[in-house]
This record gives C-alpha cells, sequence and structure tokens, in this order.
C-alpha cells in the first residue's frame, strides 16, 4: 500500500518531472489563476478600447471647435 504522504504522479512519468515543468515565481502565480490566452486578450481589448475611446472623445473635441 502507497504511503498518504506521496504526491501522486501521472502515469509514465518520471518522478519530479511534474515540479521541473511547472513555471516559477510571479508568472506562476498568475497563470495558475488566468489562462495565459486570456491575459493576452484582456491586454489586447483594454488597448484598443482606450484607442476606440480616444477617437470619439477626438471626435466631439474637433466638432465642438468647428461650431
Amino acid at each position: 500500500m502507497p504511503d498518504v504522504t506521496e504526491t501522486a504522479e501521472p502515469a509514465g512519468v518520471p518522478r519530479g518531472a511534474v515540479e521541473a515543468a511547472a513555471p516559477t515565481g510571479v508568472r506562476a502565480r498568475i497563470e495558475s489563476k488566468f489562462p495565459r490566452g486570456l491575459v493576452i486578450r484582456l491586454i489586447a481589448y483594454l488597448f484598443v478600447g482606450h484607442l476606440f475611446a480616444f477617437f470619439v472623445y477626438l471626435l466631439f473635441v474637433l466638432g465642438a471647435e468647428n461650431q
């Protein structure tokens, strides 16, 4: 009977390989909460959203000057 204090390793994976493949530090904490693709999309949407808001603001400012 295996010891209950041991961690379960996936079948066919050498002991310790799972820990070696996992990223460490701040990146590991962020990726544990949010997938990498989600973070990239979030940054892209925020950037594009701010550009669009600036464009609309610029249209209002330029339109007000022509009155």
